[in-house]
């Protein structure tokens, strides 16, 4: 009689213990990355009146008599189940869809966290603003000129530069796409000036030297006489301007002397070769570019009082090509350069980050630099990890080592920028519980009042 007593004692206590676990899963149903818990129960010792005996000759085997000792909380276990995602807008809050944990450091201290609501500090950290805890990941190094991710080296605090400048970069390549109409006549000799303009096809497009400075590349294209399938192109840098730029251009490793080239043309219309104003003639394939040379207005002259040189590549296109290339069909003329890679400074003023975690800023001037990339975390067993508030987990011995790296990879989900992952708590599964969890506590303390009343009773025999 006396166990049934500490039997409903031990249902009593560990129920409560689920109840607990039910009312903070109700109390974070609201909590950004919260993953809900649940208890799971199992049964106590049991004494043995008697044991089990074999079958014989005589008699069949005998079962044990067992009598439980009540029960006791086997596991509360943390439910690792996607949460839905709440689309906010603000790009610096990052939800993970799939499995992993953004990486976050407090000093020499390592966290994990589902909670992508973060922010900006006043160093341009990327934080969680409850507790300044830091976002980890890796920020881009410039080698060379060209922005390089290291994602095998060592974890950093994420920076995200907000008002950095970009420094101005001066042009190096121009990629010509234009269509030189095949019907344009040729330029008699003395022609006015009317039937020249009529009869020039003019290229335009905007340059920077390394100062920044926008200046203005025009090609003047007409038709070599007595050639139907040759134009000669006429260069100059910003030719309103009253003082010349002294253009050179020309296959050689630097632009020699002169201003002009010949393009010639197949019977088909597309590029064949290319010549420059020393005769130099241009490979029968691949890309066709010229070395073009300009002086920068506002440079510290040398000691001859040569201003400095700036030199870029001038790109007709590909040989026997039509897409992206200079080509002379019976179509409209065409004014197009497709690309340059000069720019002047800039300043940062907004920044994306992609399913991959990679964090790319853009700059008033409009080139685009990639500045980081976030990192995520995965675990062999994410249930052995340990809570440490804050919607914070750390590391056990049975969770295993964290597996950090870029989403994506090693079964880590991709990264939502504007969304924030909203707690798993299920309210319906919640009350459900909470109602069983009820029950099951009355009904042990049903056991206790009714064995006390068994006590009653034999307490009154000697009466």
């Amino acid at each position: 009689m006396m166990r049934s007593l500490y039997s409903g004692v031990a249902g009593l206590q560990n129920h409560q213990i689920r109840m607990d676990v039910l009312g903070n899963n109700i109390a974070n149903v609201n909590t950004n990355g919260f993953k809900k818990g649940r208890v799971n129960f199992q049964d106590l010792l049991y004494q043995q009146m008697s044991g089990a005996a074999r079958p014989t000759e005589q008699v069949g085997g005998i079962n044990p008599k067992e009598i439980g000792l009540g029960m006791s909380v086997a596991s509360v276990d943390t439910i690792h189940t996607q949460g839905s995602l709440q689309t906010t807008g603000i790009m610096t809050d990052l939800a993970i869809q799939g499995n992993g944990f953004f990486v976050m450091e407090r000093g020499d201290s390592r966290f994990f966290t589902r909670a992508g609501a973060f922010s900006l500090d006043a160093e341009g950290r990327l934080v969680n603003p409850g507790n300044g805890f830091r976002v980890q990941g890796w920020n881009a190094q410039i080698l060379d000129g060209i922005e390089v991710l290291n994602t095998s080296g060592e974890l950093q605090d994420l920076v995200i530069p907000i008002g950095a400048k970009d420094p101005a970069r001066a042009t190096e390549q121009v990629y010509l796409a234009c269509n030189l109409d095949k019907r344009l006549i040729e330029i008699p000799e003395g022609a006015n000036e009317a039937v020249i303009r009529q009869n020039t096809w003019r290229v335009e497009e905007r340059i920077y030297d390394n100062f920044g400075i926008e200046h203005t590349l025009r090609v003047d294209y007409t038709r070599v006489p007595g050639q139907p399938n040759q134009w000669q192109g006429t260069v100059a840098i910003d030719p309103e301007a009253a003082a010349g730029a002294n253009v050179t251009l020309g296959l050689g490793p630097e632009g020699q002397a002169g201003d002009t080239f010949i393009v010639q043309f197949s019977n088909l219309g597309v590029l064949e070769r290319v010549y420059d104003s020393q005769g130099n003639e241009s490979p029968t394939e691949g890309l066709l570019s010229m070395n073009l040379s300009f002086d920068v207005a506002g440079s510290t002259p040398d000691a001859a009082g040569n201003l400095e040189r700036q030199n870029f590549q001038l790109n007709l296109g590909e040989v026997g090509s039509v897409r992206n290339t200079v080509t002379q069909f019976a179509e409209a003329s065409s004014t197009r350069v497709f690309e340059q890679d000069g720019y002047t400074m800039g300043y940062m003023e907004n920044f994306r980050i992609d399913q991959s975690g990679v964090i790319t800023a853009i700059y008033s001037n409009g080139s685009v630099r990639t500045v980081g990339q976030v990192a995520l975390a995965s675990f062999t067993n994410p249930n052995g990890l340990e809570k440490t508030g804050d919607t914070n987990f750390v590391e056990s011995i049975n969770s295993g080592m964290a597996n950090i790296g870029p989403s994506g990879i090693a079964g880590k989900g991709r990264i939502l920028a504007g969304n924030l992952e909203m707690s798993n708590v299920d309210l319906a599964e919640q009350f459900t519980d909470m109602i069983v969890t009820q029950r099951g506590f009355q009904s042990n303390s049903k056991t206790i009042q009714t064995s006390d009343q068994m006590l009653q009773e034999l307490l009154q025999l000697k009466r």
